[in-house]
């Protein structure tokens, strides 16, 4: 089980939610619900009251200790203000995906871009992963921009079968991955 610790920059604080962060949690979502909603539905879905933002904030928690999920909220720490939230999700074969989100009021800042390279370390030298993969829809210009920012190269859309080819949703799905770079040769 990793230590559930803060992670710090220059001017943020991503640490894994504490139930006192229940009514931070669900003002932001629920005060930009139509923005997150094609994007993080589950979320939405799970987090419809400030009782739900506490039950998900449990939830995170009982999945740190599992190790199947890795939920930092991310706050300024100049102003202790809530920005957001960054995720990990490790997956088969070493792999592991990112999300994130931030109000409206904090995008076009450059916190999205520090906080995921913050997780990108952390996924790749804290929980191990070989390789970090984004997904933004294509019209998320600035989700894209961030992932090409943190070294994400676009990856071709995976092989459907052809009675899944006319998905709309799949189709607008961009995937950006990073793997993880080969360690340097030991001297001896």
């Amino acid at each position: 089980m990793l230590p559930r610790a803060p992670l710090l920059t220059a001017r943020l604080c991503l640490r894994p939610y504490e139930p006192a962060d229940a009514s931070d949690f669900f003002a932001l979502l629920d005060a930009d619900r139509a923005r997150y909603r094609a994007s993080f539905p589950d979320r939405l879905q799970a987090v419809r009251t400030r009782a739900d933002a506490a039950i998900a904030l449990r939830a995170f928690a009982a999945d740190w200790q599992s190790g199947r999920f890795y939920v930092f909220g991310i706050w300024h720490r100049d102003t202790a203000a809530y920005l957001g939230d960054i995720c990990l999700m490790p997956q088969a074969q070493g792999r592991a995906e990112i999300g994130y989100y931030l109000a409206t009021a904090a995008e076009g800042h450059g916190y999205a871009r520090e906080a995921l390279a913050t997780v990108v370390n952390f996924g790749f030298q804290t929980v191990g992963s070989k390789g970090l993969l984004i997904r933004c829809y294509a019209d998320n210009i600035r989700g894209q921009a961030v992932a090409r920012a943190a070294g994400f190269q676009p990856e071709p859309a995976p092989k459907r079968p052809l009675w899944f080819q006319n998905s709309d949703t799949l189709g607008n799905v961009r995937r950006f991955w990073l793997p993880r770079a080969p360690e340097p040769p030991q001297r001896l």
